[in-house]
């Protein structure tokens, strides 16, 4: 990751609320040329000890190339946003605020018990705010059963992490008052993430 000094954020705490609050990561690894797929991972364990999880389909061409040891380079972006030149109050050039974490891991293929576990995990995960939460032993068991051997699920083990935080670091006071205006007018979306980044990066 290109990470410019006043952007960089690669405190463990940081990284570690990024993954749980940005599941749905795009994954990369070398084949016969570079892959990337895009799929939920969850973590386990704390901030300063844990491993990831995932499964992919056995018909995606990442699948012949995941294999234990291998490295896996997993992006998880957090939101970003549009800076125009026009919302300075002397002229200055565009930009885009974002955020986003690298993690670079190495793969141990789960056992099929594993893999139900993580799966129990994942179901559980994105379900708990539902208004009528499902389990897995509610889904019937032929189905689970269809799906179950069309997946393989692995660990990802991180050897290096990193992070960056790019909102307007360095800037009056007054400007990022008005970014965040212009944000939060953005007529689709009345409270901007990058926006609610900039409050909390900023004492605003």
């Amino acid at each position: 990751m290109y990470q410019p000094p006043k952007y960089k954020n690669n405190d463990p705490e940081y990284i570690f609320r990024s993954i749980k609050q940005h599941p749905f990561a795009t994954v990369v690894m070398r084949g016969e040329e570079l892959l990337a797929t895009h799929i939920p991972v969850l973590v386990d364990g704390t901030a300063s000890d844990y491993k990831l999880f995932a499964h992919i389909a056995n018909h995606n061409p990442m699948r012949e190339h995941l294999m234990d040891h291998k490295e896996m380079l997993l992006i998880f972006k957090g939101p970003d946003a549009y800076v125009s030149s026009s919302w300075y109050a002397d002229p200055n050039i565009p930009t885009w605020d974002y955020t986003a974490v690298h993690i670079n891991a190495k793969i141990q293929l789960q056992t099929e018990e594993e893999l139900h576990w993580s799966l129990d995990q994942l179901i559980d995960h994105f379900e708990k705010d539902q208004s009528h939460p499902i389990a897995s032993k509610d889904i019937p068991d032929d189905m689970w059963a269809e799906n179950f051997k069309n997946i393989t699920g692995f660990w990802l083990f991180p050897f290096k992490a990193v992070g960056i935080e790019k909102l307007h670091q360095g800037f009056e006071k007054k400007d990022i008052i008005t970014i965040k205006k212009k944000l939060n007018d953005t007529a689709e979306c009345p409270l901007h993430p990058i926006s609610k980044l900039l409050n909390e990066k900023h004492d605003l």
